[in-house]
């Protein structure tokens, strides 16, 4: 308002009255960790479509993983994603089609040789030790954080707000996953999603290793079976696939619900069956099952929606990422409270906004209640604000929603009814 009136006249001011309403943030962008001979190195790089990745890195022969993965993503239903180029694998996979054709020549000229001959070593070998390259692999892919600009590996996704979910695509080192479910622990505001092993090692099924407990990630098996252009049907790490169907089912229904019981486009086989007995061994252990209901006309489907967590709070992938939402649209649209008088006014406006944005949640079926107060609370009062905490300069808001959670078994229980037995005359 001005702050004397001296002349004469009509005065007009405005006066900022209204809410400030909290936009819910995006669920669906990805960040993508691979190995590439195209394209620049250690660069967070935007992509919204898969002809803008073929244009940067390549395609599917310039990559062992990765373009496979980004294919998936946007064939499932994803849309944005950063790519990050940790540079060519070590063990030279990335350029095995450079090497194949001249091989090939070579081949040709070595007709009518003696059939004895030793063969030339592969070309994914390069004479390195396995060791040697896990663990070249691991420092590129780990990164190290040398300041702005000059960040590589998983650490360049520190510099990037938009992601949300995070996957290095047939990266199954122990070491490289950790640094991965970490990283979104740190953050707080993202979601791992892992790979499992391509094969089983001896010991069954009951034996696939998995990730350590954390309630940012999701662990997935087996390996899919997909087309490429130039070696035919081949076996994929599914986590690029997995966080397509996650951006189709969050587009189409919303973040609330789990990214399961939904169709794996583009897969057309898998490494290996899985049985409902043994999956009845994978579940509990937070091991998601991709399994294939052909038989039934329902083709290749996602069959599991569990995290890594063996806390129970944070079983299913859906509550954890609708958290995440909530969390961070609140945390970015209440920006506006920062230094504003800490009076009852303020607590008002911020019980006013926090509500209405839930309101809207819980509108969308995000929240679980048959009204508003079964759903939710926000609680920012003299209680919850002493004067102990008024003059420490903080004010602090009491939330609890109630979420939505799977029906992940739907049990019917039917038995015998004799008709009429009930009625009396």
């Amino acid at each position: 308002m001005a702050t004397s009136y001296l002349s004469p006249g009509v005065y007009v001011e405005e006066v900022d009255r209204g809410s400030k309403p909290i936009e819910a943030v995006g669920t669906n962008t990805v960040g993508f960790l691979g190995t590439c001979s195209k394209g620049p190195v250690n660069k967070a790089i935007f992509c919204a479509n898969w002809t803008q990745f073929v244009n940067t890195f390549g395609d599917f022969r310039d990559s062992q993983y990765l373009a496979h993965a980004v294919y998936g993503f946007f064939n499932n239903g994803g849309t944005r994603c950063f790519i990050t180029n940790v540079g060519e694998h070590p063990a030279g996979v990335d350029r095995a089609h450079e090497e194949a054709a001249p091989a090939a020549a070579g081949a040709k000229k070595e007709e009518g040789k003696k059939e004895g001959a030793a063969a030339a070593p592969a070309p994914a070998a390069k004479g390195k030790d396995p060791k040697e390259t896990t663990k070249i692999l691991n420092g590129m892919f780990i990164g190290e954080d040398k300041g702005p600009n000059a960040r590589t590996g998983l650490k360049t996704f520190d510099d990037v707000d938009e992601i949300q979910l995070v996957c290095a695509p047939g990266m199954t080192d122990p070491a490289i996953q950790d640094a991965v479910l970490t990283h979104c622990e740190l953050k707080k505001n993202r979601f791992a999603v892992l790979d499992s092993p391509e094969t089983i090692d001896m010991g069954g099924i009951d034996k696939i290793p998995k990730p350590r407990d954390s309630k940012y990630g999701a662990y997935y098996f087996p390996w899919i079976e997909v087309y490429d252009p130039e070696k035919g049907n081949i076996f994929v790490p599914p986590s690029g696939h997995m966080v397509g169907v996650y951006a189709r089912v969050d587009t189409e229904r919303g973040v609330h619900k789990a990214p399961a019981n939904e169709i794996v486009r583009g897969a057309l086989g898998l490494k290996y069956s899985i049985s409902r007995s043994e999956q009845d061994m994978l579940n509990p252990k937070g091991i998601n099952c991709i399994r294939d209901f052909s038989r039934r006309g329902r083709g290749i489907r996602v069959w599991g929606a569990r995290t890594i967590s063996s806390d129970a709070s944070w079983r299913y992938i859906n509550v954890r990422r609708l958290f995440i939402m909530v969390e961070e649209s609140i945390d970015i649209g209440m920006q506006w409270a920062v230094f504003e008088p800490n009076d009852h006014k303020l607590w008002k406006k911020i019980t006013r906004d926090t509500s209405a944005f839930l309101y809207r949640i819980w509108r969308s079926g995000a929240l679980f209640g048959k009204t508003p107060e079964e759903a939710f609370y926000v609680k920012c009062d003299s209680e919850t604000n002493p004067v102990e905490t008024i003059d420490a300069g903080q004010v602090i808001t009491e939330i609890g929603i109630c979420p939505v959670k799977p029906a992940e078994f739907v049990i019917f229980r039917i038995g015998q009814w004799q008709s009429g037995s009930d009625i009396a005359e």
